[in-house]
Parts: structure tokens; sequence; C-alpha cells
């Protein structure tokens, strides 16, 4: 057997499957497996097309929630257009997965992100916003992506991201990532200044 993704996987708030489903979308048929932290409601989700159990090179998008963009289809952000992006490019290959991490507002929760949006209509960039709220730039963990690749069973991923501190932070979590696959984004007049501070001060790879 191939050697599995994670070697060695911090065991903090460790995953396990709770259920699964195969569930019909507007890109195809997907697996979805939902898994719970231990002690703890948290729910993450992996969505599932094909065969992964040791495969190599799986086509892969680490994506936490964000409901402002994804159920209200706010112009603010590009979360929702990467979510779906990252469906379409999986159905289209015919095997891959979006691990869909339950942490909003780049981990500072619901009411603190819509606290940041507040901040942001004085002037503030997003950057700033959370600084001034009393929390890092950026707050999320990808453990709970590293155990669910492991318990998929997947050998290493090409990951779908602009993102490099994503790609170094799955590494140091024990996955294997083989490549860093960019994501399209298209800017409005609602979002420019985010995506410019992603590049500037996040060091996304984001090209306006």
């Amino acid at each position: 057997m191939k050697p599995s993704t994670v070697d060695k996987v911090q065991r903090i708030a460790s995953v396990r499957p709770y259920s699964e489903a195969e569930v019909p979308t507007e890109y195809g048929e997907f697996r979805v497996i939902v898994y719970r932290e231990d002690n703890s409601d948290v729910e993450h989700c992996a969505i599932v097309k094909g065969e992964l159990r040791d495969q190599e090179n799986v086509l892969a998008r680490v994506h936490s929630e964000c409901f402002t963009g994804e159920v209200l289809h706010s112009l603010k952000c590009d979360c929702r257009e990467q979510l779906d992006q990252a469906l379409e490019r999986i159905a289209a290959v015919g095997r891959g997965v979006v691990l869909y991490l339950r942490q909003e507002g780049r981990g500072i929760g619901l009411g603190n992100k819509i606290r940041a949006y507040a901040l942001q209509q004085e002037g503030v960039d997003t950057v700033d916003a959370n600084l001034k709220l009393g929390f890092a730039a950026d707050l999320r963990r990808y453990h709970a992506a590293a155990q669910m690749l492991s318990d998929l069973g997947v050998g290493s991923i090409a990951l779908m991201t602009n993102n490099p501190a994503k790609v170094d932070a799955l590494r140091n979590d024990g996955v294997k990532v083989t490549s860093r696959e960019p994501m399209t984004i298209v800017a409005n007049d609602h979002n420019r200044d985010y995506l410019r501070t992603k590049n500037r001060r996040m060091g996304h790879l984001i090209e306006l």
C-alpha cells in the first residue's frame, strides 16, 4: 500500500467520519462525508468525486466556510467563486475532493466577521479589521483537513489555492502537496480592495 498523505497528524481536536451519502449537484454527483470533531458538535465535510484511496496528485481544495459569500452571494469576497470553480474542475477530471472546514471569517466566527465588515465600511482593510478586534489576521488551522485526507487514504494532492501559506500549513500537518493549482479570480467593484489586501498583505498569488 502507498504511504498515506499524513505521516504524523496533529491530534488536537481529532475528527472522525460520522455520516455519508451521495448528493446530486449542478456539477454532477458527489459523495459527501461528514466528519465530527471529538468532544464537539463542530462538523466538517469531505465532498468527494471518484475513488481516492491510494491515489496520488488528487485534485483538492481546502475551503473554509463563508456564509456571506456562499449563502447570501455577497460580492465582498471571492469564496463562493472559488468553491464553485473547485467543484467544476473536479467534476471535469472525474476525481478529487473539496474539504469544507467550518471556520468562518478566517477563524473568527460569523459574528466577529460581521463586526469586521462594519470596520471595513469605515475604510479599514480586512487585515487591520481583524487586528482591531483583537484577532490575528488569519486564525485558520488545517489539521482537520489533514486527518480527513488520511482517513480517505489519499496519497498526495494537487492543491487548488492562491495562498502559499495554506500549502505550507498543510505540509506542516503532514499532507503531501505535490503542486499548487492557481484559482482564477475576477474582481468586482466590491471585492477589488479585498483582493488587493490578500495579495499585498497576506501573500496570495492573485492577478487582478
